[in-house]
């Protein structure tokens, strides 16, 4: 289980990071941008977020990742103690609040709970070929030589073609059914799009019929 935990109290900081790593892969980011570089960089099962660190707060960076389509689960620690921000934390889509000081132990436990909600850590492959293998819940994709984190618009696409194959996939189609009305891509880039996922799977994956669209086989 990989943990992002996002605190910038250098002690207790130090006190959770150094507990949590007798037990979990966890990585320590001061605010949100360092979070934010974390994020960018690799696949998360779980964050851990004070509300109160320079930059976006730990509710406001949930909220602006769940407008990415990132569904990770995300506990809020906080000094408040009053019912707004509470709410605030789950409005924007945390799914657990643990008001400090609490109790390393009572983490832990939340932490467990969350992989059975979430069913972290029980991840079922789906084999795209011989030698490529994909983790839908941790959004990887192995093969032969490599390890790739799919960022959400790639897990997105690659869900589509899996759910439609050997079926010619129009450009307007794909991307009618992945992006929102105002944020519609440009064809450079969803090109950039299937070309990394060619790199990801096997560019024999996914053929390109010219002025027609795509095809997933």
């Amino acid at each position: 289980m990989k943990i992002l935990l996002m605190e910038d109290d250098p002690v207790l900081g130090d006190i959770i990071h150094d507990y949590l790593k007798q037990s979990y892969e966890t990585d320590r980011a001061f605010d949100s941008q360092e979070a934010e570089e974390y994020i960018d960089e690799g696949h998360y099962d779980l964050f851990i977020f004070d509300i109160n660190v320079p930059g976006k707060n730990g509710v406001e960076l949930i909220e602006e990742l769940r407008g990415f389509n990132d569904t990770t689960p995300a506990i809020i620690i906080t000094a408040y103690e009053d019912v707004d921000h509470m709410k605030n934390s789950f409005d924007a889509g945390a799914h657990d609040y643990i008001k400090k000081p609490f109790d390393l132990e009572e983490l832990k436990l939340r932490i467990e709970k969350s992989k059975i909600l979430f069913h972290i850590e029980q991840d079922t492959p789906v084999k795209l070929s011989e030698a490529v293998m994909f983790y839908p819940s941790k959004r990887v994709i192995k093969n032969s030589k490599k390890t790739y984190t799919l960022k959400p618009k790639e897990m997105e696409i690659l869900e589509y073609f899996i759910a439609h194959p050997h079926r010619l996939i129009s450009q307007e189609e794909l991307v009618q059914n992945i992006w929102e009305f105002d944020a519609m891509p440009s064809d450079a880039t969803l090109r950039s799009y299937i070309r990394k996922l060619r790199e990801m799977i096997g560019a024999e994956k996914i053929s390109t019929q010219r002025g027609a669209g795509y095809r997933y086989e």
